[in-house]
Parts: C-alpha cells; structure tokens; sequence
C-alpha cells in the first residue's frame, strides 16, 4: 500500500525538519527524492542518509522566492531522475512577533518563502505534468491558516493563501488528472521552531507547553506529517484533490 516506487519527487526545504521527514518517508516508499534547499549542506548530508538506506536522492540548492532558480532545478532533477511525478511544497520560514512589532522587509520575507514559493514551484512543473496527464502536488500549510495563531499574522495569511490557491489550482489542473491537496501540521518540534523559543521570549512563551492544549496530549513528528504526505502521493488518493487535512493530534477539528 502507497508504494511510490520509482516516482519522482520533489521536495522543497527537504534538509532538515519536517522536510527531512518527508524525504526520508517518501524514499523508504520508493520514490527519488530530489531535496530542493538554501542549506545546502544539510540538504546534502539528508541525501546521503537516504542513499544509506539503499534509496536514491539528490540535493538541490534552491532559493524557492527566485522563479529561474526553481526552473533550473525542476530542469536538473528532470535531467538526473526522470519527469516529475510529485511535488511537495514545504519551504517555509517565520518568527513569532506581535503584528503591530513586525516590518515591511519582514512581511515580503514571510510571504515570498511561504507562499510565492509555492506559486514558483507548481509554475515550473505543471506543463509537464499536464503533458503527460499525471501528477500530484501537495502543499504543507499550518493550522494558523485554518484558525489563525497569535504572534503570526502574515504567516497565517501566506499558508491560508496556500489553501485557496491550492483549491484553484486543483479545479484547473483535474482534467489533466492531477491532484492539487494541502496539509496543515499541528505543532511540531523542529529546528526552526527551536531557534524561535531560543530567540524570543514571546516566542518561548506561546510554544512551551502546547502540547497540554492537543486532545492527543503530545506534540507532532515530521513522520506524522510525512505519512499523510505519503498517502496524498500515492495512486490510493487518486480521487482526493483539492483538500486540506490537518495533522495535529486534534488540536484543530474544522
């Protein structure tokens, strides 16, 4: 079951985190993973632990804001693994901060890795995908977009553009057979959910503790959310498209 033996996938800030849960994932179930990253390093050693694992993957520096970078590695891992079967949008970046203490540099910043990049992404492999009538694409938004999240206003916007760009884009590319859905994880212990608490105490004060207010009573894993990741790339979930599921542990029931 969800076999994705031989797919090729994409997987944007696939280095570390619930990115580098996705990677892993999708590998183990067979599919080539291209990890498309700013850290490059990090991207690298993921890719080498997965060739450790006996399965096949690339990294691939990418900046996802800048839409040339993206076509020329939609074109690298196209020319290394083959037509692009899945695309997995998970590059994303914030800080907890209170609207009214946020910037202008600091909303273009949200936006442009969180929501432009999505846009940038499916731009880039869509003809292909609707040449040959196939494809999946999944997008990994957040609850804040589904309730909204004190201290992330202009993240909880960019990942609830995510969804309605994500429900279009499902409704346009149907008759090409690809499915278009979106993920929201719950809180999730990660690398940069860590450098938040540690870099501000408002910060620290809204994460410590969640997992007291999650009906499941813990926190996520990036397997949690790659699982489902999973499901929506496999031929199983070929007449699931356009819609949002949200993984976390029941902390938001809509």
């Amino acid at each position: 079951m969800f076999e994705l033996t031989n797919k090729v996938a994409i997987v944007t800030g696939g280095a570390r985190g619930i990115g580098k849960g996705i990677s892993v994932t999708m590998a183990k179930q067979g599919a080539k993973v291209a990890i498309a990253d700013l850290l490059e390093e990090e991207a690298k050693k993921t890719a080498e632990e997965i060739e450790k694992l006996g399965g096949k993957a690339i990294a691939v520096k990418t900046d996802v804001t800048d839409l040339e970078q993206v076509k020329q590695t939609v074109a690298k891992v196209k020319e290394t693994f083959g037509p692009i079967d899945i695309l997995v949008n998970n590059a994303g970046w914030d800080r907890i901060t209170p609207f009214i203490k946020t910037t202008p540099d600091f909303w273009e910043k949200v936006i442009a890795i969180n929501y432009r990049g999505v846009i940038n992404f499916v731009y880039a492999v869509i003809p292909d995908m609707m040449e040959r009538n196939s494809g999946r694409i999944i997008s990994i938004a957040s609850d804040a977009a589904r309730v909204g999240s004190t201290g992330e206003a202009v993240y909880s916007g960019a990942k609830g553009a995510i969804i309605s760009f994500s429900k279009t884009m499902a409704r346009e590319l149907a008759r090409n057979n690809i499915t278009v859905n979106v993920i929201c994880p719950g809180p999730t212990p990660t690398p940069l959910v860590e450098e938040m608490k540690e870099s501000d105490e408002f910060a620290k004060k809204i994460l410590s503790g969640m997992e007291k207010y999650i009906p499941l009573r813990r926190l996520g894993t990036p397997e949690d959310i790659a699982y489902a990741v999973v499901f929506f790339a496999s031929d199983e979930a070929s007449f699931i498209t356009g819609q949002t599921l949200s993984v976390s542990g029941g902390l938001t029931m809509v």
